[in-house]
């Protein structure tokens, strides 16, 4: 951070001697007046940024109206057609089930996927009514709305994870045990996240607000926009989509990290995506066309995990130094790396583990190169960890 401007010298009780005439210090050119006449009469940045900003902001919210209205549309026809196909795929498939004792697939698959889609249009309306109740734009209503959104998705999360147990036999062992909702201890937390399986990124948005009673500042690829109720709400709480708009991801990443307070945690996938070989191989392959010899190394000994991209996390360090660091590894869902495999593994057969640990702010190493040998010590152990846990079917190298 940079360092406080040094305190003005008071000014002293006598006027000083004015200069002479014609002298350097005495001597004001036109132009000098004329910039200090501007510098006084416009305070602030200059009209072209002001109106630049403008501009931005302006084509930033078309943008954001044409695709919620797009995406809102496609919700509104994709609820009926997927009505449709869960009735008729589970009257065809009924006999087949009945006699083979079977999981019906389809009719678990077809169901969750409306519960889904009406979880998501409902939250929609939560988040249009609260924005109707509180239409302000001043700091307090957005401090309410941002409220409001946090418990709407802390809802809506809880209840797909209900429905994810009943129609997918979900469930969760987490080690050790998550401390209650408002322990004494509540540094912000930079939380680094193993990214295998499909829904893992919900599952733990769900867990840190619900049962940890966390505020997750969410880092989340810009795909996931084509979800309208999430685009909505996480629009209204700290989040950062990539890539960005302008700027670097890294930049994006440090500004929300500066914002941590106590009770938040800033939420990362440092390995960039979901586990599969091919880009474990692709992982280490950039990693030597860069040179980094020695990191490549490293990295061809882990196989259930990628290679940390370190930039963002790095970059997060640096903008919260006083966030402890928790590392969050799982195995159960990394069996499910396509919605091919995921047809095979629902209903599961064994419980999801969950494992994490935390690293106070003072134990975090200083400096950048220290720092990116220490994330990739601990991406190690997450590796191990899950090698030790993972089942058979478990993807890996």
């Amino acid at each position: 951070m940079p360092s406080p401007a040094p305190p003005a010298t008071p000014a002293l009780t006598a006027p000083a001697a004015a200069p002479p005439p014609g002298s350097a210090t005495g001597a004001v050119s036109p132009d000098t007046a004329g910039a200090a006449t501007a510098e006084a009469a416009s305070p602030g940045p200059p009209r072209a940024a002001r109106s630049s900003h403008s501009v931005n902001s302006a084509v930033s919210a078309a943008v954001s109206f044409a695709r919620r209205t797009a995406t809102l549309a496609l919700l509104l026809a994709l609820i009926p057609v997927t009505a449709a196909v869960m009735v008729t795929g589970t009257v065809i498939g009924a006999p087949v089930s009945l006699l083979a004792r079977g999981p019906w697939r389809q009719t678990r698959f077809t169901g969750f996927a409306l519960l889904y889609l009406l979880a998501d249009l409902a939250g929609l309306v939560l988040a249009t009514v609260s924005f109707l109740r509180d239409p302000f734009a001043n700091p307090a209503a957005r401090r309410r709305r941002q409220a409001t959104a946090f418990g709407v998705l802390a809802r809506l999360l809880s209840l797909l994870r209900r429905a994810a147990e009943r129609v997918f036999r979900l469930s969760v062992d987490i080690t050790p045990t998550i401390p209650p909702r408002g322990s004494a201890h509540r540094a912000p937390l930079l939380v680094l996240v193993r990214h295998a399986g499909l829904g893992d990124s919900f599952l733990l948005l769900q867990i840190l607000l619900t049962e940890a009673g966390l505020l997750p500042h969410t880092v989340l690829k810009g795909v996931l926009r084509a979800d309208p109720c999430l685009d909505v709400l996480l629009g209204r709480v700290p989040h950062r989509f990539l890539p960005p708009a302008s700027g670097t991801s890294a930049d994006g990443i440090a500004t929300l990290a500066a914002g941590l307070r106590p009770g938040d945690a800033l939420v990362l996938f440092p390995e960039g995506g979901n586990f599969t070989p091919r880009r474990h191989r692709r992982a280490i392959a950039a990693l030597r066309r860069r040179g980094l010899w020695r990191r490549a190394e490293r990295a061809s000994h882990l196989h259930y995990v990628l290679p940390p991209r370190d930039g963002g996390a790095l970059a997060a360090l640096a903008a919260a130094p006083t966030a402890d660091v928790v590392f969050v590894t799982h195995a159960g869902l990394d069996i499910m790396d396509s919605p091919r495999s995921a047809w095979s593994a629902l209903p599961l057969e064994r419980p999801v583990q969950a494992h994490w640990w935390r690293v106070p702010a003072a134990e975090v190493p200083p400096g950048e190169e220290a720092r990116s040998e220490w994330l990739l010590a601990q991406w190690e152990r997450v590796d191990r960890w899950t090698a030790a846990h993972a089942v058979p079917q478990t993807p890996h190298v």
